[in-house]
């Protein structure tokens, strides 16, 4: 869970299509094991800059969305030109990875359930903390005689999408409740609307989130409103991603601020007044 700190060019092992997303994954043998909710910074070993002298980008955050047998794993969304070339990369390519990086999620507390909560390309650091989570409970093997699934606490997961090509990103965690913008997939609506019916449901729970800043500060509103403790992984503009910069930072409750890439980026929603724009996943 701590990251070497000096970056290491890794090979990419393959990049699938998601919808309007694509999955990097980046063959790390020697890399450190991640906690749920951290990030790692990447550039292309090759053509990584801008104009007619290739003047280089800065490297890119992006939360670990998997981890399996030495291989990680990154969702990406073509957003900008960074974003693009990245999403260029095919097998057998290199890629320069800075990272783990940052603080993670922690687990419920109190015998609470899991409710993840996610939003757009955000989604990604919910998948490796759904994975964590099923495999603390045992809900990623068969029932048992001794553990029942009755007996094993759920994680829900409600996730939200602006249309039907970014909808197929849900397929990246499993039994995910949806809704989308434009209806095309799911409830018609926006995800917090799950989320107040979810808590009507049953209150005693842990929210996890991760998504655009309009969504965050809606989960945690309603979570602030009903007392109930919620987890917020943030995004912001990154230069160095480990807190040299101050590139990142975000106002914290009662004063001072908090910089998102080692405070963060999972913050308790009781350290904000507010989510600030800047501070969420790309829309």
């Amino acid at each position: 869970m701590t990251a070497l700190f000096a970056r290491r060019l890794l090979r990419v092992a393959g990049m699938d299509e998601l919808g309007a997303y694509r999955v990097l994954r980046v063959t790390d043998p020697e890399g450190s094991n991640p906690a749920p909710g951290q990030f790692a910074m990447l550039a292309t070993a090759e053509h990584w800059g801008g104009g007619k002298d290739e003047r280089p980008y800065l490297p890119r955050a992006f939360s670990i969305a998997r981890w399996q047998d030495g291989e990680a794993h990154y969702l990406l969304e073509d957003v900008g030109p960074g974003t693009q070339r990245l999403c260029e990369l095919r097998a057998g390519e290199d890629v320069w990875a800075l990272g783990p990086l940052g603080q993670g999620f922690t687990a419920p507390r109190d015998g609470r359930r899991a409710l993840l909560v996610g939003g757009g390309v955000g989604i990604a650091p919910l998948a490796i903390l759904q994975d964590e989570l099923e495999r603390e409970t045992g809900l990623d093997r068969a029932p048992t005689d001794s553990t029942p699934a009755a007996t094993v606490p759920a994680v829900t997961v409600l996730l939200g999408f602006r249309d039907g090509p970014r909808a197929q990103g849900a397929t990246l965690l499993r039994g995910a409740r949806v809704a989308t913008d434009d209806g095309a997939v799911g409830h018609h609506g926006l995800v917090t609307d799950l989320l107040a019916q979810e808590l009507e449901q049953d209150a005693h729970t842990t929210v996890y989130s991760c998504g655009p800043s309009p969504m965050l500060e809606a989960v945690r509103s309603i979570c602030a409103t009903q007392g109930i403790p919620a987890q917020l992984a943030l995004e912001a503009g990154m230069a160095c991603g480990f807190g040299a910069c101050y590139g990142c930072v975000v106002p914290r409750r009662g004063g001072g601020y908090l910089r998102v890439c080692v405070d963060g980026p999972v913050i308790d929603a009781a350290e904000l007044d507010q989510v600030e724009a800047h501070a969420g996943a790309p829309v």
